[in-house]
C-alpha cells in the first residue's frame, strides 16, 4: 500500500511539473477574428438614450498580446446607425419629426486588459473578462428620405452650414474621432478558436452625427424658380408633416453642448496565433 501512495505522489508531482512547464513554453502571441451584432445611437434624436433602434454592425480585427494580461487591438468596424423623432416619449421633439440614417466606418486602436490569465485549451485557464480603452477615427454621412427620395444631409447644410447668410456656419467633416470603451468576455473552445462578447460605446468628436445640433436657419433656403419650397428647406424643418412648422430662425434645432455617442454589442469568433519556447533549465 505503501508503494502505491508514493508511485501515485510520484505521478502527481511529475504531472504537475510537466504542466507547470507546458505552461511556461506557451506563449500566446494574439489572434485575429470576426464579429457581428448590433449598434446603437444616442444623440439629440434619441436623448433618453433609448435602445429601442438597433441595426447592424460588423467588424474585423488584430490582436497582439504582450503577456498573459495586456494586449493591443487594431480592430475595424462597420455600423449602421439611425433614429426618428417620432420615437420620442417628448412630444416637442415627435413635433420637430426629424429623422436620419447613417453608415459608419470606424478604424480603432485599443489597449486590452484580461482580469485573469488566459490560457486557450487549459481548463479553468481557458476563460476570462477584459476591459479596453483606445482610440480611433470614424466616417459618416448621414441622410435622410423625402417622398421616397433619399438625400445627404451633409451636403445640403441644413442648419444654414455653407449658406451666405450664415458666414460662421462651416459645413461640418464626414470624419471624427472616437474614445472607444470596451467591456467583454472570451472563452477558448480549443487551443486555437475562441468565442466572444463585448459591448463598446463610442464617445465621439463630433455633434452631428444625426445633422442636428444648434438652431434652425429657415432663410439659407431660398425657393425656387418656380416659387416652391426647395428640398433644403423641406429638409431643415419636417414639423410641417406633423402640423403648422415651428423652425423660426434661431429657435433651437438641437443640443449642441453635448456631443453624439453610439454603442456596439458583438458577438464573435477568433483564432489564436501561439508559438512555444524552450523553459529555462532548473537551477542547481
Amino acid at each position: 500500500m505503501l508503494k502505491k501512495i508514493i508511485l501515485l505522489l510520484t505521478v502527481t508531482v511529475l504531472t504537475s511539473k510537466a504542466n507547470a512547464q507546458w505552461l511556461d513554453s506557451y506563449v500566446q502571441q494574439g489572434e485575429f477574428g470576426i464579429a457581428v451584432g448590433a449598434a446603437h445611437y444616442f444623440g439629440d434624436l434619441n436623448t433618453r438614450a433609448a435602445l429601442n433602434r438597433p441595426k447592424f454592425a460588423g467588424g474585423i480585427f488584430f490582436r497582439k498580446q504582450i503577456n498573459n494580461y495586456i494586449g493591443v487591438k487594431v480592430a475595424g468596424t462597420y455600423a449602421a446607425v439611425g433614429y426618428s423623432d417620432k420615437y420620442s416619449k417628448n412630444e416637442t421633439q415627435r413635433r420637430r419629426n426629424l429623422s436620419f440614417n447613417s453608415n459608419i466606418w470606424e478604424l480603432t486602436v485599443t489597449g486590452e486588459f484580461n482580469f485573469m490569465k488566459f490560457y486557450p485549451g487549459v481548463e479553468g485557464l481557458n476563460y476570462t473578462p477584459y476591459v479596453g480603452l483606445g482610440i480611433g477615427i470614424f466616417s459618416f454621412d448621414p441622410y435622410a428620405y423625402l417622398g421616397g427620395q433619399k438625400y445627404h444631409l451633409r451636403q445640403i447644410g441644413t442648419e444654414g452650414q455653407g449658406s451666405v447668410a450664415y458666414p460662421g456656419r462651416k459645413p461640418y467633416s464626414s470624419t471624427a474621432m472616437c474614445i472607444p470603451l470596451t467591456l467583454g468576455m472570451k472563452y477558448s473552445i480549443s487551443s486555437a478558436v475562441n468565442l466572444f462578447g463585448e459591448i463598446g460605446y463610442r464617445f465621439t468628436t463630433t455633434d452631428y452625427l444625426d445633422d442636428v445640433s444648434t438652431t434652425y436657419a429657415p432663410d439659407a433656403f431660398p425657393t425656387t424658380s418656380t416659387g416652391d419650397p426647395s428640398i433644403g428647406y423641406l429638409l431643415q424643418d419636417r414639423s410641417y408633416e406633423t402640423g403648422s412648422m415651428i423652425g423660426i430662425k434661431g429657435r433651437q434645432r438641437g443640443n449642441s453642448s453635448q456631443n453624439d455617442s453610439y454603442v456596439t454589442l458583438l458577438l464573435g469568433v477568433s483564432f489564436n496565433i501561439s508559438t512555444y519556447k524552450c523553459p529555462s533549465p532548473n537551477p542547481r
